[in-house]
C-alpha cells in the first residue's frame, strides 16, 4: 500500500520515523514530500498512485482528487475539513476522518493570550517602552469580573468556557444545544443576540458551514457594546471581516484579537482589517505548538491504522 504524505506535518524526522513505523513494517511504502509545492498539478502527479494520502489543511479540489484512481483513505492532519471535497470523495468511496482534538488546548490558550494582549494594551505598549515610552495614555483592563461570551460550546469552546471561569468570568454562551456539564459549572446559554448585546469579550468557536459564514455581519457587530472585544481563533469567515475593519474605525466595538482571517497568510497589504485600530493580529498560530504537532501526527498514523483494520476513527465519511 502506498501512503503519500502532501506536507510537513510540523515533527522531527525521529517522531516521524516512531509513529510510521507500523506502517513501514508491515511493508507499506511511505511517500513524503515537505517542498511546499502544493498546486494542482503537482498534487496530481504526487497521489496517482497512493491508496491513502496525508494532508493538513491544503485544498483537495475534486479535479485532483479524480486523478487518484487508486485512492481508498484520506487521513486529514487537521481538526476542520472543509478544504476537501468531500462529495467527490463520498462518490468514489473514498473514507476520510481527521484530527480531532489535537488542538484543543493549544487553541483556548491562544485565545486568551489574545484578549490579555487586548486588555493590557500588550503590543501597543511593547512598542512604547522600547522607544522611551510609559503606560500614559493605554488603558489597563481586568479579565476577572468581565462577561464572556463564547459562541460555539464544542471541544475548544467548552475549553475556553472553563478557561473564562477560573479567570472569575461570568461566562454566557450561544450553541445549537447546551452542554450539561458546562451548565454544572455555571456557564449560562443565551440566543446569539442576548450574547452579543451583554458580553464584554465575545470569542469565536463554531466550525464554518453555510449556516455560520459571515455569522458576525455588519448587523451582529452594532447589537455589541462599543466597549467590547471581539476575538476568532477559528475559522475568518465567520466574521465579515471587511464589516469589522468598518465597525473598529468607526468605535462601534473597542478591538479584536484575530488569528484567522478569510485567508491563510501572507496576507497582503491592501487588506481591510490591517489598517484597522485596536487589532491584535496573527498569523494562523492558534494550533501549532509543538506538543500540538506532535498529538496530531500521532492521531493522523493511528487514523491509518485503525482504518486498515477495519475501525475507523474519528469518522468524517
Amino acid at each position: 500500500m502506498q501512503i503519500v504524505i502532501l506536507e510537513s506535518l510540523g515533527i522531527s524526522d525521529e517522531v516521524l520515523n516512531t509513529l510510521s513505523k507500523p506502517l513501514t513494517d508491515n511493508g507499506h511504502e511511505l511517500l513524503i514530500y515537505d517542498d511546499g509545492k502544493l498546486d494542482d498539478e503537482t498534487l496530481k502527479t504526487r497521489i496517482k498512485d497512493a491508496e491513502v494520502i496525508v494532508l493538513a489543511n491544503t485544498p483537495l479540489s475534486g479535479e485532483v482528487i479524480d486523478t487518484a484512481e487508486n485512492l481508498k483513505y484520506i487521513s486529514v492532519a487537521f481538526t476542520g475539513f472543509n478544504h476537501i471535497d468531500l462529495e467527490k470523495c463520498k462518490e468514489k468511496g473514498i473514507k476520510v476522518s481527521n484530527a480531532a482534538g489535537y488542538s484543543t488546548n493549544s487553541v483556548a490558550e491562544i485565545t486568551f493570550g489574545l484578549i490579555i494582549s487586548l486588555l493590557r494594551n500588550i503590543v501597543p505598549l511593547e512598542a512604547v517602552v522600547r522607544d522611551g515610552g510609559t503606560k500614559d495614555g493605554y488603558r489597563q483592563l481586568d479579565l476577572k469580573g468581565k462577561t464572556l461570551g463564547v459562541l460555539g460550546t464544542g471541544d475548544i469552546g467548552g475549553a475556553v468556557a472553563k478557561l473564562g471561569l477560573a479567570f472569575g468570568c461570568q461566562v454566557i454562551a450561544y450553541n445549537r444545544s447546551e452542554k450539561p456539564d458546562l451548565i454544572s459549572k455555571g456557564v449560562e446559554y443565551k440566543s446569539l443576540d442576548e450574547v452579543l448585546k451583554t458580553s464584554d469579550i465575545v470569542t469565536l468557536h463554531t466550525p464554518l458551514t453555510d449556516e455560520t459564514k459571515h455569522l458576525i455581519d455588519k448587523d451582529k457587530l452594532a447589537l455589541m457594546k462599543t466597549s467590547s472585544f471581539l476575538i476568532n481563533t477559528a475559522v475568518g469567515p465567520i466574521v465579515d471581516n471587511e464589516a469589522l475593519a468598518e465597525a473598529l474605525h468607526k468605535g462601534e466595538i473597542a478591538g479584536a484579537g484575530l488569528d484567522r482571517v478569510d485567508m491563510e497568510p501572507p496576507v497582503p497589504a491592501d487588506y481591510p482589517i490591517l489598517a484597522a485600530p485596536n487589532v491584535v493580529l496573527l498569523p494562523h498560530i492558534g494550533f501549532a505548538t509543538e506538543e500540538a504537532m506532535v498529538r496530531r501526527a500521532e492521531i493522523t498514523f493511528e487514523n491509518i491504522v485503525k482504518w486498515q483494520k477495519g475501525e475507523q476513527e474519528n469518522i468524517v465519511l
